[in-house]
């Protein structure tokens, strides 16, 4: 059983007055009228009161609306349940809520499925006053969760819960109300505004290169014509390890004809071999010395390697060409028919699984080179950032002096291809020093802009949220400081802040939209 007896407790109302006398709570038949005047003035309804709640654990965010809890008198409690980190709605097998005082309880179980996903509608009766906790016992996914939310006030008397709850409300004058349930149907999450440590961060761009294991160049190992496959031997091709690929041919040649050398090796291969099964008849009659049959032997050895090693890679036809390894041919250097000299390449393979990424920054980040312990990469096509730890990268050297072309200071990283990034091609490149220094930082996402300012949706409740300028510091391109505006603790809409921004613009939301109390 997965239990959270610690967790954050973001908008519970404070408990007072719980340990007065119930004498001190009962009310005369003036001051009564007096309490109806009063709320009459204000325009005020009982039923219009409600408690708000939220809790967060590491699986589940609960946001709660009840009515204040009197002794003798039911409560409706409207739960609102979403799963973390994807923000989305709760289906539980079962779901219980208990309101413990003084180690009595009062539980309701819900076991049917919720008319509307993530909504659970409970109805406690308390039956003492004091400080209690209402705690929620969740099933689902097979296993089992708690929630414990401690600091809730039973009152003996309606009048006074329902006024220290309406002194307690939450107000924003300028909030935006986006309910759990608008929320559920896009991609949404708030954060919660951490002070972190956040180092020098290098922007820069970088160019993709095959890691030197990860690529091989195809060279002749004879001149000749190159006559390539039946099959097309072109850029971006599959090829596996042995595949045939293509010949050098040296048929028509005057000089270095290759098939002519491997039908010479071919004839004096079997010349050297006739001759020594001769001379071995001939050694065992003792018509011929031991060393006539030691240089018969020898001559025909030599043949022999010399045919063999032909016979590997050549035929009548020429030179054969077979891909070395398994991957895809990444360049054709040459075309059908053209004449190629000894070492020149024809084809590289590339498996294009481990890049390299070569970055070049100015000189005045020398001295903090050697603090350069991870990175963030963009890639400009599909505008995605990945960890350098995503990848399953590592920084692998930085230079110790600058180029001569340029005076910038090489920096070479590694990365596992996930197929997104294409070898030749850039990427943008933050790269992270280590620092002790910490700073508050908020996702990226979180971020909008009007005009050059920038601004974020801070959650007053789930379903309440304010706009808040915000003046930012250095980002590593997934996160970024913020150095005004929003202070540690508070959470931020991390996903979905344009949807809360529409939702201000249009301002014809319903504040219970969606909502059954």
């Amino acid at each position: 059983m997965k239990i959270n007896l610690f967790f954050t407790i973001v908008l519970v109302l404070l408990y007072t007055g719980c340990n007065s006398h119930p004498d001190t709570h009962k009310h005369e038949e003036a001051g009564i009228e007096e309490h109806a005047a009063e709320d009459a003035a204000k325009g005020l309804k009982h039923e219009d009161v409600l408690l708000q709640i939220t809790a967060y654990s590491d699986e589940f965010e609960l946001y709660a609306e009840a009515e204040p809890f009197v002794k003798g008198k039911v409560s409706h409690i409207l739960a609102h349940f979403s799963n973390l980190p994807d923000f989305s709605a709760l289906e539980a097998e079962s779901v219980t809520v208990r309101l413990i005082i003084d180690g009595k309880e009062i539980s309701q179980t819900l076991k049917q499925t919720p008319r509307r996903k993530g909504i659970y509608s409970f109805e406690i009766k308390p039956s003492s006053i004091g400080k209690a906790i209402l705690t929620f016992d969740i099933d689902a996914n097979q296993e089992n969760y708690q929630f414990r939310v401690p600091g809730i006030a039973v009152y003996e008397d309606e009048h006074e819960a329902i006024h220290t709850a309406e002194d307690n409300k939450i107000h924003s004058a300028d909030g935006v109300v986006f309910t759990k349930e608008q929320s559920w149907k896009i991609d949404f999450a708030t954060s919660e505004v951490k002070a972190e440590p956040f180092g020098q961060v290098i922007k820069t761009s970088a160019q993709i290169i095959s890691a030197q294991t990860d690529e091989v160049r195809v060279v002749a190992k004879t001149s000749g014509i190159v006559v390539l496959s039946q099959k097309n031997v072109l850029e971006g091709n599959v090829v596996s390890s042995g595949a045939f690929l293509f010949s050098i041919s040296g048929s028509g040649l005057a000089d270095n004809n290759s098939e002519v050398r491997f039908m010479e090796a071919k004839n004096n291969y079997e010349k050297a071999k006739a001759d020594y099964d001769r001379q071995k008849v001939l050694s065992e009659e003792k018509i011929i010395s031991e060393k006539e049959l030691l240089t018969a032997k020898n001559q025909y050895d030599n043949a022999k390697l010399i045919y063999n090693n032909l016979r590997l890679n050549f035929n009548a036809s020429g030179q054969m060409i077979s891909s070395p390894m398994n991957g895809f041919i990444k360049q054709v250097f040459i075309q059908n028919g053209q004449f190629v000299e000894v070492g020149e390449p024809i084809v590289s393979i590339s498996q294009n699984k481990t890049l390299l990424l070569h970055a070049d920054v100015r000189q005045k980040y020398a001295p903090i080179l050697g603090l350069i312990k991870d990175a963030n990469i963009r890639t400009l096509h599909d505008n995605k950032t990945y960890e350098l730890s995503e990848l399953n990268g590592k920084v692998l050297s930085y230079g110790k002096s600058a180029n001569e072309d340029n005076y910038l200071i090489p920096v070479h990283l590694q990365i596992e291809n996930r197929g997104t990034f294409i070898p030749g091609g850039f990427v943008e490149l933050y790269l992270k020093t280590v620092s002790k220094s910490k700073a508050l930082t908020i996702p990226n996402s979180a971020l909008l802009e009007e005009q050059g300012n920038f601004f974020v949706y801070i959650q007053i409740t789930p379903e309440l949220f304010e706009k808040q300028g915000v003046k930012i510091g250095s980002t590593d391109g997934l996160k970024s400081e913020i150095i005004e505006g929003i202070i540690e603790g508070e959470r931020v809409v991390s996903r979905g802040a344009i949807m809360i921004k529409l939702a201000q613009t249009t301002g014809t939301l319903d504040a219970h939209s969606g909502h059954v109390h």
